[in-house]
């Protein structure tokens, strides 16, 4: 229910107040939300930061080299020693675009190391789907995979099995053609003597950010309308407390703990819920805010570990409402920090053993793989885009399945940008990448896949870039040779610039056919680009990341590979 303006609420609080001083504490429960959201199986801590406030300095911040599993179960069993009435809360994309540690291995080290923590439920997100429902339901229930993929491992825990997840997965909006969830929708846990309600939800966009045959017969139904119908059925059950694990989110502007100008659609979400869904846990923008939206807590933790969410609750032990919710979000700090200033403001926590040795078993299991060399960088590829939208690290991905994929008959090769997970930087002393750093960047597994589109075809491919929101645009990182000039003051469906859409410098005819080469996902219409799904003459390729493998070695055998600093897209006022 939203605080503000549930009578029922005010009722009980006014109760409590003028109830005696050595009452009050019997009559209100304890509990305490702790959540993370989007870890992507990103278990080892690495050198990611968050921006955390100052201590002493209210205009400055400080970058804290925040994550890894074993500093996360520390964080989480030091909030539950302060308060044992609490539940641990994955808001979804647990795994999925993972680094090799734990995509090595199908994302069951990530299982395992939530089993270890502790974790009572997790909401699935839309990467839970990257390998399609088959294999969602194997990684929950456990067993071996019985399909070869690669490189790829299975049961390769210490004990030789995998048992999988001690924990539910909420999935309310996603059920089948007969209406059939395909995990519980809900999840009901008594703490302090009261009960609260889980109700998972991820976003209805899934469809165009997954490989259509890995979901087919599943539908991904609107959000707020599945929340509601599972808050009423809760509350008919007498369950009053109500929280909604939803995996979508939004943007705001602000530190970790501020909420300024929210906007997107999480938003739009919260604004349709019910008055008796207390509090939002989201996700998916791997952005961190703090806010009270209609009188309730909608809150996101970042990304990969490097915060959790905390919520405490004041629960009307009568009634079984929600009475007041504080949230806050806190740093994970690991051992990677070396700025003094870090370290006595946030001194690192001690990770925990057991989880710790376990990561360890599967960094050690993939290390042969993932240290082995491929190349040298002169410079870091970043995806820093320009203002006309390309950047360094799509350029180089774009040029790399060019190449791969000449042989086919290849002119004009596009990758997605959200394909493209990390920057490419180069080691010390010499520059050199290896593949775990190419994992880290294109960690999905996708195939190449070259077909013939027309001229006409690919403008509309081009003009699809601009969503109908206003707000999005997906730039597609083309490959050498291929430009093109836009502007933003032109029509929506029309912001090419007309006759600047060229390949090697001639201009692309509507009726002239060209050979494009773009990963099996965009081929399948990911990301909303069905437009591909209309390419004739389809021919497979290889992996990307063998694509980029092979790009990296053969231009850096004589001399470390420079990123190309000539954007291939331009604005015009």
């Amino acid at each position: 229910m939203r605080f503000v303006f549930s009578v029922c609420k005010l009722l009980a609080t006014l109760a409590l107040a003028i109830a005696p001083a050595w009452a009050q504490p019997s009559e209100l429960a304890r509990v305490r939300l702790i959540a993370f959201n989007d870890l992507h199986g990103h278990l080892l801590p690495g050198e990611l930061t968050i921006a955390v406030p100052h201590p002493t300095d209210a205009v400055r911040t400080l970058a804290v080299r925040s994550g890894g599993a074993a500093f996360l179960a520390t964080r989480i069993a030091e909030l539950r020693r302060e308060q044992p009435a609490s539940v641990v809360i994955s808001t979804g994309d647990l795994v999925g675009a993972s680094p090799l540690v734990s995509a090595l291995f199908r994302d069951e080290p990530t299982i395992e190391a939530m089993n270890e923590i502790g974790v009572d439920v997790n909401a699935v997100g839309n990467h839970e789907f990257d390998q399609g429902v088959a294999e969602l339901r194997r990684l929950v229930a456990g067993g071996c995979a019985s399909t070869p993929r690669g490189d790829l491992q299975t049961c390769a825990h210490p004990a030789g099995r995998y048992e999988g997840a001690r924990f539910p997965f909420l999935a309310a909006n996603v059920v089948d053609r007969d209406g059939r969830t395909l995990f519980a929708p809900y999840f009901v846990k008594t703490l302090d003597g009261v009960r609260v309600g889980f109700i998972g939800a991820v976003t209805r966009t899934t469809p165009g950010i997954v490989m259509p045959r890995g979901i087919a017969g599943w539908r991904f139904l609107d959000e707020a309308a599945t929340l509601n119908r599972y808050a009423r059925e809760l509350r008919a059950q007498g369950v009053r407390a109500i929280v909604a694990l939803v995996h979508e989110g939004g943007e705001t502007a602000g530190g970790i703990d501020d909420c300024v100008n929210p906007r997107g659609e999480i938003f739009d979400i919260v604004r349709k819920l019910d008055e008796a869904i207390d509090v939002v846990l989201t996700a998916h923008t791997h952005r961190a805010y703090n806010c009270t939206i209609d009188g309730r807590v909608v809150i996101q933790g970042a990304s990969f570990g490097r915060l959790v969410s905390v919520v405490d609750l004041e629960i009307d032990r009568a009634g079984g409402d929600v009475i007041r919710a504080r949230a806050r979000n806190l740093p994970v700090p690991n051992d990677r920090n070396d700025d003094p200033a870090v370290l006595a403001a946030f001194p690192p926590l001690q990770p925990s053993p057991r989880v710790a040795a376990l990561v360890a078993h599967y960094a050690e299991r993939a290390a042969p793989l993932a240290e082995r060399p491929i190349g040298r960088i002169a410079a870091a590829f970043t995806r820093r885009p320009a203002e006309s939208g390309d950047h360094a690290a799509g350029r180089l991905i774009a040029d790399a399945h060019l190449t791969a994929t000449r042989v086919h008959g290849a002119q004009i090769a596009f990758t997605n940008p959200g394909g493209i997970r990390t920057d490419l930087a180069p080691r010390a002393p010499n520059g050199t990448v290896t593949y775990g750093d190419l994992f880290a960047m294109q960690p999905f597994g996708n195939t190449l896949v070259t077909m013939t589109l027309t001229g006409a075809q690919l403008e509309r491919i081009i003009e699809a870039q601009w969503r109908r929101d206003g707000e999005r645009v997906l730039f597609l990182q083309p490959s050498i040779g291929f430009t093109y000039a836009w502007s933003a003051e032109r029509q929506h469906g029309a912001r090419i610039v007309p006759g600047s859409l060229q390949l090697d410098g001639r201009p692309i005819r509507p009726d002239d056919r060209y050979r494009i080469t773009v990963n099996s996902f965009l081929a399948a219409g990911g990301d909303g680009f069905r437009h591909f799904r209309e390419g004739r003459d389809r021919v497979g390729g290889p992996l990307d990341i063998d694509a980029l493998a092979e790009f990296i070695r053969a231009r850096s055998a004589d001399a470390p590979l420079a990123p190309d600093p000539q954007p291939r897209i331009r604005r015009q006022p």
